[in-house]
């Protein structure tokens, strides 16, 4: 059989077992993404996997570039992709797809022994908070003027009641996305 012969069978035989499964994605017939854990589980990743030209020949590539990955330090992905290589060779030559996506399942405990988790958080001050703390030290805080422009502009973004529509603020979009990752 050819090469591509085995891909096609490998990909008809993954789409059947995973059918309906929410872990596993096909982003492209030769790339796929396989989410290892619960969404909500601090341990879970997800594996990117491209096949090239001549896989199972050779390797595909996989990389934990996935955005949902983030979270997890650079020492303990390379520690996954290390273990991953050497499920690859052993099976190099058939199609593996399946046999890496359970091994990572079953061993998940194994390859995030040692995470632990990166957090990044973003803190958003605005100009005038930051002029009026380091000001407030050295002089009385002084009261901002706003031109007829300005207000105008103001006047037009509240309803009646004054107050600004629900949504103008996109922080508020920022900050429901990421207490949803966590």
């Amino acid at each position: 059989m050819t090469a591509n012969e085995d891909q096609e069978m490998e990909l008809e035989a993954l789409r059947s077992i995973y059918e309906g499964d929410d872990c596993f994605k096909e982003i492209s017939p030769v790339s796929f993404q396989f989410r290892i854990g619960d969404l909500e589980d601090t341990k879970a990743f997800i594996l990117d996997v491209t096949w090239p030209e001549m896989y199972p020949e050779t390797a595909p590539q996989i990389s934990l570039d996935a955005f949902f990955n983030k979270r997890i330090s650079a020492e303990t992905k390379h520690v996954i992709l290390a273990k991953l290589e050497e499920q690859v060779e052993a099976n190099l030559g058939t199609a593996m797809m399946y046999t890496l996506f359970e091994w990572a399942k079953e061993n998940q405990e194994v390859l995030m022994e040692n995470h632990k988790p990166v957090v990044t958080s973003v803190t958003l001050t605005s100009s005038s908070e930051v002029m009026t703390s380091t000001s407030a030290a050295k002089k009385k805080e002084k009261k901002e003027q706003l031109t007829k422009a300005q207000k105008r502009r103001i006047i037009n973004r509240t309803d009646n009641k004054g107050e600004l529509p629900r949504g103008w603020n996109w922080v508020d979009v920022i900050k429901v996305g990421i207490s949803l990752l966590h």
